[in-house]
């Protein structure tokens, strides 16, 4: 029942919002202790109309036997209701689920809490059937795990879950992982989850003095293109921080029209996001105004084409260490002035690394329509994400974590990093390895796999992009369909999976990028 009304609550809330968001599976786990009574009572009553004697022991048994079925019929109502369930827009809901063993005390509920994440993670790898039967990667919902001391190292308590989602991670693409470690390094000593892909709400206190995070929200995101402000610039350094400081302006002037536009709005405009605890618990006619202000919600200034952005100013990439320096300083740039909004206005403003989606293309044909076409800046169809190293960059899985690692920090509002793999399924120590990596050194970070599908042939493997008269096409390398409707695709574009294809931008990014284990 916990599971099935989680899935109304999550259609309901997609449906009366923008973006993404996130469930607990810690929220759940307390259910399962409910179920098991009441099969203890059940088999109990069933001995006795039967006139049968039987013993505690067995009574639990049996009882622990349903539980365990139960829960299998639980997370599947998760999975399958989340992937066919329609919102208003006519997309499946943009929901993450959140898997994190210390979020709950340590005994029986803790141990249920791992019976629930190990089936979540059995049924990912398993996967869903397509039209032809046949199993494949969902899109959602998206899983993050949490790294933690127990589940981190051979030997400890839960680190079969840590290689069965090393499994999992694998064959679909997730989970994806938070490091505790790192975390509540950077978080005041907290770990929590995102809200959908990528976006993290300050730490917040309520008036009873205790850390908040579920129930909160964002007002919106307005992105900075980097890549412009340096080409705008002319190499510039001096007039590169005046233009800087211009679209910042920019910037905060549009933030504040969304929260402006926020302002005097009806908690009975959306009762599940405003009055029933969604987003809070306000009374019918008041204006949600009091949660726009003092930290209960964020602003984003997001930002993009970081790499570009050095290399056109430096003449380098900015792994390179003479060139570090310059992206540290625009990332400090950006955060100052957050924290000067924040100080200015009472409202959270944070530095957030925008995922793009489409808009790369879009950004990229700007620059290539106001700039032309520069070596190593504007020559791609598509700018790169955030702080991210650029796809076509040789570099180890390791490096690039550790270095991206000190952007992430300068990203609080949100920031995801990836590493891209080749098929690990006879390679788990690997992922292990990268895994054990992420804990060590970045607090949230992802392995990017391949897991496609030919409806034609029944061909299971990477999908290829091939050239085609100028354009770029999706094509099966065993049987050359190139029938979109016949092929499941299935790629990380922005911190979520993308199964619906991508414009030309996007894919030229998607087939540019270079392995890095």
């Amino acid at each position: 029942t916990a599971c099935n009304i989680s899935t109304q609550i999550i259609a309901q809330i997609a449906s009366s919002q923008y973006g993404g968001q996130s469930i607990t599976l810690s929220h759940l786990a307390p259910f399962v202790q409910t179920s098991r009574e009441k099969f203890r009572r059940d088999v109990r009553r069933e001995f006795e109309r039967l006139g049968k004697e039987t013993d505690e022991e067995t009574i639990n048994q049996i009882a622990e036997m349903r539980v365990r079925n139960e829960i299998i019929q639980g997370v599947q109502m998760i999975q399958y209701q989340v992937i066919t369930l329609m919102t208003t827009n006519g997309q499946a809901p943009f929901v993450t689920v959140f898997m994190y063993l210390n979020e709950v005390p340590e005994g029986q509920t803790r141990d249920d809490l791992a019976l629930i994440i190990e089936e979540m993670l059995r049924q990912r790898i398993q996967g869903v059937k397509n039209e032809k039967g046949v199993y494949i990667t969902p899109a959602f919902p998206k899983l993050i795990y949490v790294l933690e001391e127990d589940n981190i190292r051979e030997g400890s308590k839960y680190f079969y879950l840590t290689k069965l989602a090393a499994e999992c991670t694998a064959k679909r693409m997730v989970p994806d992982y938070i490091s505790e470690k790192i975390m509540k390094s950077l978080k005041e000593g907290n770990c929590y989850t995102c809200m959908g892909c990528r976006s993290f709400l300050t730490v917040y206190k309520d008036e009873n003095d205790k850390y908040k995070f579920y129930g909160r929200f964002n007002q919106g995101v307005v992105t900075l293109n980097l890549v412009d402000i340096a080409c705008s610039s002319g190499r510039d350094e001096k007039r590169f921080w005046e233009i800087f400081d211009e679209r910042l302006q920019l910037c905060y002037r549009a933030l504040m029209c969304r929260h402006n536009r926020l302002k005097g709005t009806p908690s009975d405009v959306a009762p599940i996001l405003w009055q029933y605890g969604a987003l809070a618990r306000l009374k019918k006619g008041e204006t949600i105004d009091k949660l726009l202000y003092g930290g209960y919600s964020t602003l984003s200034l997001g930002y993009a084409g970081l790499c570009e952005c050095t290399r056109y100013m430096t003449g380098k990439s900015h792994t390179d260490p003479s060139a570090t320096p310059f992206a540290l300083r625009v990332m400090r740039h950006l955060n100052e002035t957050c924290q000067k909004w924040a100080k200015e206005t009472n409202i959270d403003f944070s530095l957030y690394g925008t995922p793009l989606e489409s808009t790369t293309y879009k950004f990229a044909r700007c620059l290539q329509e106001r700039f032309g076409v520069i070596e190593g800046v504007t020559d791609k169809n598509y700018i790169t994400n955030s702080y991210h190293v650029h796809v076509t960059e040789p570099i180890n899985a390791f490096d690039k974590l550790s270095f991206e690692a000190q952007f992430q920090e300068l990203s609080p509002g949100g920031a995801i990093s990836y590493v891209e793999v080749p098929n690990m399924q006879d390679n788990i120590p690997a992922v292990i390895a990268v895994m054990q990596h992420i804990y060590e050194n970045i607090m949230y970070a992802e392995l990017n796999t391949k897991s496609d599908y030919c409806q034609v042939c029944g061909y299971d493997g990477e999908i290829q992009i091939v050239e085609d008269d100028g354009k770029l096409v999706w094509e099966c390398p065993n049987c050359g369909n190139r029938d979109q409707d016949k092929l499941n695709v299935a790629r990380r574009t922005c911190g979520y999976i993308g199964t619906q294809f991508w414009n030309q931008g996007r894919t030229q990014e998607i087939r540019d990028r270079v392995m890095h284990l």
